[in-house]
């Protein structure tokens, strides 16, 4: 018998700066960033692009402790944001500002990686929710990252929030995974037969001067390098805290269910990266108003159906994660449609990209007690 992991969360939320007078995006006021790294020390980080500032939980027991953390250090940027005379915004993309005029945070790190990329680099202006759930053991962490990768485009589908980028509708629910697939290293991650042929292949980038270390590989969903967890990256950020807190729910009984089936000598069916990236490009276009391909049946099946039908998948795991609400807060997503559907009704009613950026920072706050 296998040891169970922990199954501890972490969350990491990517936030737009936002000028409450013009709603562009603003650079980060340094006496805000010095004041926030007192109050949450190295919760608080800042990110390539100086309008960015992204926010981490520490370790979590469980999602009601995640809830707490998240909503807290929410509260606590949106109040230091305020102080500073601007605002806090929770999209995967701008509206409207432009990534040329966005300056790159001095940082060694980020220089390079501008250096190595460069427009690419510059341009990749996007914000979006990391989701940490521990897998301790090595070999367990890459058999359950390959089993997951199948249902990344369903969770994604529930995430998008970018339909807009530089002053245009796009026609994508998710610009920003268009925007950040320019990177190398992204996507949907690769199948490895075990935990060793993953520490070969990335020794191999690293011997070859493709990477300095693994943090460079920014697949939707990787074995992190220096945590014992699995990595959510697919999602955009969503608006609404308590979005962030299901999602991150789903994510964790994801790992527990596919575990529990390694466990069991069990398996979820394996499918090609190729086929798996289409229907995250499913998403990413049509978010739960499509519909993705179920590979056993060979068939397209509205995605809202298939969402519904993971929610049965992992329901033998939630109640002992103690997380049945926040996955169930996934029909009030599907009621309300993720935030892309609901930037869009309000351009279409105001005509008002301005007016779009009010109801995002509107929606970031909600339920937040600053």
């Amino acid at each position: 018998m296998r040891s169970r992991p922990s199954f501890t969360l972490g969350i990491e939320e990517e936030f737009q700066v936002i000028d409450p007078e013009t709603r562009e995006l603003k650079s980060h006021v340094q006496e805000m960033f010095a004041a926030g790294e007192v109050l949450m020390k190295d919760k608080i980080k800042r990110e390539m692009h100086q309008s960015v500032i992204e926010v981490g939980s520490g370790i979590c027991a469980d999602i009601g402790e995640a809830r707490k953390e998240v909503t807290e250090l929410r509260a606590q940027l949106i109040h230091l944001a305020r102080l500073n005379g601007v605002r806090i915004a929770a999209a995967g993309t701008h509206p409207f500002s432009n990534w040329a005029d966005v300056p790159i945070t001095d940082d060694p790190r980020y220089v390079q990686i501008v250096d190595d990329l460069q427009m690419v680099a510059r341009a990749n202006l996007i914000f979006g929710l990391h989701v940490h759930v521990a897998v301790e053991d090595a070999e367990a962490r890459i058999q359950v990252m390959n089993a997951v990768r199948y249902f990344l485009p369903h969770i994604f589908a529930l995430s998008v929030n970018s339909p807009f980028w530089v002053g245009r509708n796009t026609g994508w629910k998710s610009y920003r995974a268009k925007v950040f697939e320019r990177f190398p290293r992204t996507g949907i991650p690769e199948y490895f037969g075990t935990s060793r042929e993953y520490e070969e292949f990335v020794q191999t980038l690293v011997s070859t001067g493709c990477i300095d270390n693994a943090k460079k590989i920014w697949w939707d969903l990787r074995s992190h390098p220096f945590f014992p967890t699995l990595e959510y990256r697919v999602c955009d950020i969503p608006m609404r805290v308590d979005e962030t807190i299901c999602l991150a729910a789903i994510c964790q009984a994801l790992t527990a269910k596919i575990w529990k089936l390694y466990n069991d000598n069990m398996g979820w069916r394996l499918y090609r990266r190729s086929l798996i990236a289409e229907n995250k490009a499913r998403a990413a276009r049509w978010g739960l108003d499509g519909s993705l391909i179920d590979f056993g049946k060979g068939i397209q099946v509205p995605t809202v159906e298939l969402i519904r039908e993971l929610l049965t998948f992992i329901d033998d795991v939630v109640d002992e994660l103690g997380s049945r609400k926040e996955v169930e807060y996934v029909n009030e997503i599907i009621k309300r449609k993720p935030g892309a559907n609901r930037q869009l009704a309000v351009f279409s009613d105001t005509k008002n990209l301005a007016s779009v950026v009010d109801y995002v920072m509107q929606e970031t706050e909600h339920g937040v007690t600053a």
